[in-house]
């Protein structure tokens, strides 16, 4: 959305700026999702979450909308978020994606989500096994064991 648009519309009060920016959600997806229906009860949070998600998903022109539908799809299998993931494969049908386009965004989310759960498993078994204290990776910090 354009930042001009955007300044038309928070300049009206915050119930009408919801109701409008939920129009132009409906275009860009040809719906609207479930939890911006839900989120029309508190139209501050509505119009903020709708303008962060444009400025990341929408403004960015570095990938075409079928790819970032693609990458939803996957994000969403991951998280396991049905309702997420049955919009996103709404949005990146009417976007031209195959079936076979579906699908892979799936695998990858699937292939990625197993080897999460493979490196988090065998890390812990390791640690456990040879009795070493967890510490964070990002700062060194030790974490205290319950066994202690």
């Amino acid at each position: 959305m354009e930042l001009t648009k955007i300044e038309k519309i928070l300049k009206k009060d915050p119930e009408e700026a919801a109701e409008e920016l939920l129009k132009e959600v409906e275009k860009v997806y040809g719906e609207v999702p479930y939890i911006l229906n839900f989120m029309k009860q508190s139209p501050e949070l509505l119009v903020a979450k709708v303008l962060y998600e444009n400025a990341i998903v929408r403004e960015f022109k570095r990938l075409d909308a079928k790819t970032i539908e693609l990458i939803s799809i996957g994000v969403s299998a991951a998280l396991r978020c049905e309702h997420c993931l049955k919009l996103h494969i709404r949005v990146a049908q009417r976007l031209g994606a195959t079936k076979e386009e579906i699908f892979d965004a799936i695998l990858i989310a699937g292939s990625l989500s197993n080897a999460a759960v493979l490196a988090e498993g065998t890390r812990a078994m390791d640690s456990e096994k040879l009795g070493l204290k967890d510490e964070c990776g990002v700062c060194g910090i030790p974490k205290e064991r319950d066994d202690e």
